[in-house]
Parts: C-alpha cells; sequence; structure tokens
C-alpha cells in the first residue's frame, strides 16, 4: 500500500521543469577526462612504443686466442715442476720432467700463453695423454679480455652482432661497482659440442657446466675500454673496480635484444 501511495503521490505531482538538468557530477567529469587521456596515450605507445628483453646467459672473461690443454705424451712419474699458476710460459718451453723406463723426459708447453692450472704436481704419476696443465693462449699479455656467453642453440639466433651486454663479474661486487659493459662481436653458427667446449676452454669441468643444458651456442663480446677507470673498461658505476678482473672470471651475461613493438597490427 505504501508503494502504491507513493506511486499515486508522484503522478499528481507537478513536473519540475524549471529544474537544470545535471548530466555529472564535477568528480566524473575529472575521472572521464583521465581515462580518455590515459587512453589516448595507451593508443599513442601501442602504434610507437617498443619492449626491450633481455637473455641471461653463463660465461667467463678469457683472452680471445682461448686456451688448451696441454697432455703428457710420455707415461712415467713427475719428479720436476717447472711452471707456476699464473705465470707465463713460452712456447717450447719445459712445463715438468717425468720420469720413464728410458730416462727423465721434459714435457713442453705446445704455445705460448699462460698457465692457468697445474694438473699433474711433484710426485704424481701420469699415463700416457694424461692432462699436465691448461695453458691460456695470449701472445700478447696486455691484450684486452673479451666475454665468451654460451647461450642455448634456439634462443642464439635472437641474439644480433652489435647488441649491448651487461656483464656481472662474480669477484667484483655488484652493489658497488655496478656491471661490466661490452658488444655482442659475433654468434656462433652452431651448437658446440662438450670436447669443442673443453678445448677451448682447457677445462672438462666448465665444458660440462656450460653444456648442461645441451650443446651451446657462444657468443663473443668485447668489452667497452675507458681510460678513464682503473681497470680500463667501462663499467656501470662512475669509476668500477680498483683493478682489472682477472682472466678466467666467471660472469653472467644480460644480452639486450632488438627492441619490438608491444603490438603487431594486421592491415587487410
Amino acid at each position: 500500500m505504501q508503494f502504491r501511495r507513493n506511486a499515486l503521490s508522484k503522478l499528481q505531482a507537478p513536473e519540475e521543469l524549471d529544474v537544470p538538468v545535471r548530466f555529472a557530477r564535477p568528480q566524473g567529469r575529472l575521472v572521464l577526462a583521465v581515462t580518455v587521456v590515459v587512453m589516448a596515450a595507451a593508443g599513442v605507445w601501442a602504434l610507437t612504443g617498443t619492449v626491450t628483453s633481455k637473455l641471461t646467459a653463463p660465461g667467463l672473461l678469457t683472452h680471445a686466442e682461448g686456451t688448451y690443454l696441454l697432455q703428457s705424451p710420455v707415461a712415467g712419474q713427475v719428479t720436476e715442476v717447472l711452471a707456476e699458476e699464473g705465470r707465463a710460459v713460452a712456447a717450447g718451453a719445459p712445463v715438468l720432467t717425468v720420469r720413464t723406463d728410458r730416462g727423465d723426459r721434459p714435457v713442453r708447453a705446445v704455445a705460448g700463453g699462460r698457465v692457468t692450472t697445474l694438473h699433474a704436481r711433484l710426485g704424481s704419476v701420469l699415463t700416457t695423454g694424461a692432462d699436465v696443465a691448461a695453458v691460456e693462449r695470449a701472445t700478447d699479455p696486455d691484450a684486452p679480455l673479451v666475454a665468451v656467453l654460451y647461450l642455448p642453440g634456439d634462443t642464439a639466433a635472437t641474439v644480433r652482432v652489435g647488441a649491448r651486454v651487461d656483464l656481472g663479474v662474480q669477484s667484483v661486487p655488484r652493489d658497488r661497482f655496478g656491471v661490466l659493459r661490452g658488444r655482442v662481436t659475433s654468434v656462433g653458427r652452431t651448437p658446440q659440442s662438450a670436447a669443442q667446449l673443453g678445448a677451448f676452454l682447457g677445462d672438462a669441468g666448465l665444458a660440462a657446466r656450460f653444456s648442461r643444458q645441451g650443446d651451446p651456442v657462444a657468443v663473443l663480446v668485447t668489452l667497452d675500454r675507458s681510460p678513464a677507470t682503473a681497470s680500463g673498461y667501462v663499467w656501470s658505476s662512475a669509476d668500477g673496480p680498483p683493478h682489472a678482473p682477472a682472466s678466467r672470471t666467471p660472469v653472467t651475461g644480460a644480452v639486450h635484444l632488438a627492441a619490438q613493438r608491444p603490438v603487431d597490427w594486421l592491415l587487410p
């Protein structure tokens, strides 16, 4: 009954023709204006904006010539070690001496470089072909370092020569000195087997680590140089660390891929 009385009262009331009609409150108009601006900005960005993505991959700093694994051509016991880890060795120089059935025989470096790891120690018994040392090839000890990253074969195709790379160096605190800057110089054409990796790295353990998810593709990164920093390289911080990172230092590289549009428009 109450609803019926209200309805009849409404019908008997005169029309409020002189009262202005309010379409929206000021707050509503503000929300509408903001919505229109946001939609317009989103439309412009969809047409002209780009999205940049990154690929992350492990690797290490090294010299461009790589490292070789020196192996013993004879069997016997090591009686003298003539090389030291971290020291340079000339091509043909004896690295150690092995006592064989036919007397003492030297094991000589195949090529000049820097001894990074000595696998044979004084008193060790070697078989023919046993690992003796890992020697990093370095014709010029002062030559700048490069970074070699190892990417899965199905993602390496998206990397372009000249792409920017940010390198997190394991021995350098990122929160203090930032990341090392570089650019992609070359991208391998085919994946490398663990044996090929071992031949370049001179370390079967590293080769197994980098090929854990299948045969990877090697990406060579040239480091940006700067005479203004103590290390001689460009860092994301102003000065970088007080010294240059050592060769064979592990790194994690973030490769900047080519910018892509967020929306692909298909026109008839």
